[in-house]
């Protein structure tokens, strides 16, 4: 009988062992913080020329009264492609930090995309890809086709759906958003 006892303790014992988690810690988890980003900045140069045209948006105050400021620093030609690249910054900081340095170093869980409105006659294309060879956007190539005016929106989002066909089935958290007047001569 008193072996009995015995090895029933030891199963007992095994029991409680085996359903201790080691992560049962209090190491908390790190939590990857958003980065503050207040300036987009979009390079479009001509593939012709090299005429560059910068679209710009700065929120220096994020959440605050003053509305952004959005500059687009002149129109597209028809029929004009560009090489168009995009830098995100936290201007809150002196000096600037590069946000975009992040952006492509966790290029899986990010991406830009360009929506023109319906009468803004452009195409883009992605030419930045994620390590599975999915689109990141950070470079591209925008082609500007007819004479046309409309706003051009882009935006960042964290953690979208990859593969997608576009902002619409993407999810994922926007990081930052800016609608460009742009007019096509």
């Amino acid at each position: 009988m008193k072996t009995l006892k015995i090895k029933s303790f030891a199963i007992a014992a095994l029991v409680v062992l085996a359903s201790c988690n080691n992560d049962d810690d209090n190491t908390p988890e790190l939590i990857n913080e958003e980065e503050v980003i207040t300036t987009m900045t979009v390079t479009l140069t001509s593939t012709g020329n090299n005429d560059v045209i910068t679209l710009k948006t700065q929120d220096l105050d994020g959440d605050g009264p003053n509305e952004p400021v959005v500059s687009v620093s002149s129109n597209l030609v028809a029929g004009t492609i560009y090489n168009g690249s995009i830098t995100v910054e936290n201007e809150t900081v002196s000096p600037a930090e590069d946000i975009t340095e992040e952006v492509i170093e966790e290029a899986e869980e990010h991406q830009f995309f360009y929506t023109p409105d319906a009468n803004l006659d452009i195409t883009t294309a992605y030419t930045s890809l994620d390590s599975n060879g999915d689109n990141l956007g950070t470079t591209f190539t925008l082609t500007a086709n007819q004479a046309s005016t409309g706003n051009l929106t882009i935006t960042l989002r964290h953690l979208p759906t990859k593969p997608n066909t576009g902002i619409d089935d993407a999810g994922g958290e926007t990081d930052i958003t800016a609608s460009f007047n742009i007019e096509i001569q």
